[in-house]
């Protein structure tokens, strides 16, 4: 359904605003005031109608915020900021108390580097409306290569309220976005949980996607059983050497592939509707590296034997060295056709059958 010129207008104001003030909605929710408040109402007062949509999927979070089980998770995963826990680094600093962990995100409020409908993702996701796209400050990891250092190390970003963040989210919805996908939002779990509950409330009904490095704790990803949609985290490492040296995070490869395990556990194998457009599922990402540092087809041969064969995976190409990669001679380069071919041409001859379509043309 086409939307109005005035209707865009208005929800693209509401985006603009959130970024350049922080607009709290409804709520003071900030750390400074001197006070613990409680998690933000959800009684759904005030709401916004969510356009007509041809899909008739809806997400099972609406049946978890109408039982009032979302809010419990939400304040379940809030209190594990006490002494934190929220990825396996478990940090155990109390960030309701203005302490910063490894990852130096705030408690109380959030830090959000970017709002938009998002038309670079996998295209199952993007369809005509764009993915309605949450960039989040600050990270769990430390890759010496990563694209947007300034948002995940440096922490670049607008500090916004789980009222801010829920209205965003319904905005998104308003523009057209197929999905409500956060990108990094571990460390944020709480904080949008809490924000759904909200949103869900004032009429959001479009897929969460959880767009994740893929390090989390299972104990962790268990809460959010029935409140993700859509899992998209990344395999980057194989081998624990490399991950080590690339992301400061020798443990990664384990606890990525039993946290991969309970997402596909949890939402299976994502297809498309009848509109080419994936509401449901798990979406793997995988980035080949120069001179196989991210083990590919190690990382191809476990998907193979743990996985279905028709599990979604987008092998990406796009490596490129930046933030501090010209350090490490191995990945100081980008990566040449033949290295991609050879692990597109792996994933093939392991019976992989579900290629995302940027990688499928790779193949004979």
């Amino acid at each position: 359904m086409k939307m109005s010129i005035f209707r865009t207008a208005t929800a693209l104001g509401l985006l603009s605003v959130f970024l350049m003030v922080g607009l709290s909605t409804r709520i003071s929710y900030g750390a400074g005031s001197g006070e613990k408040p409680d998690l933000p109402r959800t009684d759904g007062r005030s709401g916004s109608t969510p356009i007509s949509r041809e899909s008739d999927f809806v997400p099972s979070y609406v049946e978890l915020h109408k039982s009032g089980e979302l809010a419990r998770r939400a304040g379940e995963l809030w209190q594990m900021m006490e002494s934190c826990t929220l990825c396996p680094r478990s940090c155990g600093v109390n960030r309701l108390a203005g302490e910063r962990g490894y990852c130096r995100a705030p408690g109380y409020r959030l830090i959000l580097a970017a709002i938009q409908p998002h038309f670079g993702e996998e295209r199952p996701l993007v369809g005509r409306g764009g993915s309605g796209t949450l960039f989040f400050s600050h990270c769990n990891l430390r890759c010496v290569f990563c694209q947007n250092y300034q948002i995940s190390i440096q922490g670049r970003g607008t500090a916004v309220s789980i009222n801010d963040l829920a209205a965003a989210m319904l905005s998104l919805q308003e523009l057209g976005s197929h999905n409500i996908n956060v990108v990094t939002p571990t460390h944020y779990s709480p904080h949008i949980v809490a924000a759904l509950d909200i949103a869900a409330g004032q009429g959001l009904r479009i897929p969460l996607v959880w767009n994740t490095s893929g390090w989390e704790r299972v104990e962790v990803l268990r809460l959010l059983d029935g409140v993700v949609d859509i899992y998209l985290p990344d395999i980057k490492f194989a081998a624990s050497a490399e991950a080590g040296e690339y992301t400061a995070t020798p443990s990664y490869p384990e606890d990525t592939r039993a946290a991969v395990l309970e997402m596909h556990r949890q939402v299976g194998v994502a297809r498309p509707d009848s509109g080419g457009i994936i509401n449901r599922g798990l979406m793997i990402r995988h980035l080949v590296m120069p001179d196989s540092a991210s083990g590919s087809r190690e990382v191809l041969d476990w998907i193979a034997e743990n996985l279905p064969s028709d599990t979604y995976i987008n092998i990406m190409e796009q490596y490129s060295p930046h933030h501090q990669a010209f350090n490490f001679p191995r990945i100081a380069r980008r990566i040449d056709p033949g290295e991609y071919q050879a692990v597109v041409d792996h994933a093939r001859d392991l019976g992989l059958t579900n290629l995302d379509s940027r990688t499928a043309r790779w193949l004979d």
